[in-house]
């Protein structure tokens, strides 16, 4: 133990520590970026630098499996450094970004491209899900690991949705070609042939009251239950994003108690909005999946007060105010999600469970969105506070009250559907690889070197091997 304390550069000490085995009080000890040991004693060398978190509650680095950051070709409403800075700004240190840009990245090559593209510009570790090709969907079962070990497959198309699997024959092939290749689907599971033969009769919506009529849960629906078909007959892994509805999660849900291989996500807006925020606040919650009724955010609750998300996404995809101010038939589905992500889903477990002990409400936060899409998604090094993690730590103050406002937003667009919201909770202060990235109290952010997690690009570093004095 001596000899690895002996190389220590940073302690971080506070009494609340969120750490696997729950919250305690203690030190972490990291060197090189990485966490060496948590101990209840200091025996770091006097060299070493020291952050007292004091009463914050210091979380692993959160991880966001679902962002869209633009890049390429769609920077004018995105970019990573701007994208990055709202997701540190929320406590994310690792994102992962999804293949619907200009051009899509449907390839290897298209991965490794972007990746050249994004190094330099990110304050976060960031990995890649890969695009389904309906022209090509048996690239799955070859793909590289290095490159990418999920998928992206569009069920229903939108604005942003170049590359949609809408024909039956060429949906299983993509599904046996990812149980061959060991690939994590993950899927935007809506029908769009049942929203074209809604559209055929009724005409697409004109207005924002008519906007979740119009997208209605059926199409979620039957999307899901082909999904769990799929899976039944090929035992691929799929995770559904962005899940809707009760139907869906009663579904799915059942699916998982059967033996079958299926997860699902429930994002920030689903879990905050309904479909009477939708007719008042119009294309600031215009999304696909549509917002649903209150029933149906109660649903979402309840799934995840008993642990039944995989994950919470924020499904980040800001459009700009110009975008969004066209009629409903042209303005594009999405909001700016993963700087208010963390403390939006914190204020509404604190606003709908106040008796519940904030430990036990801070390790279900820390649970979906760090433990839980690394688990996932294989992210080696991410998403607990232990030895040998990365030491991307976050300093949150549970308490704190806040009004969220447009200057307050680090996204590109520059607008949030939250704007006006009484937050409770904040983050103060965010660390990745043991350096600040963000910190509240001056506004300034860190390096933009975060890593691409393809590991032919990033090597993994040998683990740190000890634990002293865990509770």
């Amino acid at each position: 133990m001596a000899e690895l304390t002996a190389s220590v550069d940073l302690v971080v000490s506070g009494r609340r520590l969120v750490a696997p085995e729950g919250v305690r009080p203690g030190h972490v000890l990291i060197a090189d970026g990485r966490v060496v040991a948590i101990t209840d004693e200091d025996t770091a060398p006097a060299a070493a630098r020291r952050m007292d978190a004091g009463e914050y509650y210091v979380l692993p680095g959160l991880i966001d499996s679902h962002v869209h950051f633009r890049t390429p070709g769609l920077t004018h409403k995105e970019d990573w450094e701007h994208g990055s800075r709202a997701a540190v700004a929320g406590g994310f240190t690792t994102v992962m970004d999804m293949p619907n840009t200009v051009p899509p990245t449907l390839t290897e090559d298209a991965m490794r491209e972007k990746a050249a593209l994004v190094a330099g510009h990110s304050l976060v570790d960031h990995r890649f899900h890969i695009g389904v090709d309906p022209e090509n969907p048996r690239l799955l079962a070859g793909l590289d690991p290095d490159v990418a070990t999920s998928a992206k497959l569009f069920m229903a198309g939108h604005h942003t949705a170049p590359t949609v699997v809408r024909d039956a024959a060429v949906l299983e092939k993509a599904f046996v070609a990812a149980a061959a290749g060991g690939v994590q689907l993950v899927l935007h599971a809506e029908d769009d042939q049942l929203f074209q033969l809604l559209d055929g009769w009724w005409g697409e919506p004109d207005s924002y009251r008519q906007y979740e009529a119009r997208r209605p849960r059926s199409g979620g629906i039957a999307a899901v239950a082909k999904v769990i078909e799929l899976v039944r007959r090929h035992g691929t892994k799929a995770h559904i994003l962005h899940l809707s509805s009760a139907e869906e999660a009663d579904l799915v849900c059942a699916a998982r108690a059967a033996g079958m291989p299926i997860s699902f996500e429930v994002t920030g807006h689903h879990l905050s909005f309904t479909d009477q925020d939708t007719q008042r606040l119009g294309a600031r919650t215009r999304l696909s999946p549509s917002i649903r009724g209150q029933a149906d955010q109660d649903r979402l609750w309840e799934a995840l007060r008993a642990g039944q998300p995989a994950t919470i996404g924020s499904d980040h995809a800001p459009h700009t105010i110009a975008e969004k101010t066209r009629s409903v038939q042209q303005s594009p589905p999405g909001l700016p999600g993963v700087q208010e992500l963390a403390v939006s889903v914190w204020t509404g477990m604190r606003r709908r469970w106040p008796d519940e002990d904030p430990d036990v409400a801070v390790g279900r936060l820390v649970r979906h969105l760090a433990s839980g899409p690394a688990d996932l998604f294989q992210l080696p090094g991410k998403g607990r506070l232990a030895p040998g993690a990365d030491a991307d730590l976050v300093f949150f103050a549970p308490d704190a009250t806040w009004m969220l406002s447009a200057r307050d937003v680090r996204a590109k667009c520059g607008w949030s559907a939250y704007e006006g919201w009484t937050m409770t909770g904040r983050v103060e202060r965010t660390l990745r690889a043991g350096r600040t990235v963000w910190d509240a109290a001056t506004g300034e952010f860190g390096a933009y070197d975060g890593r691409w997690l393809g590991t032919a690009a990033a090597p993994a570093r040998e683990p740190a091997l000890a634990q002293e004095g865990t509770r």
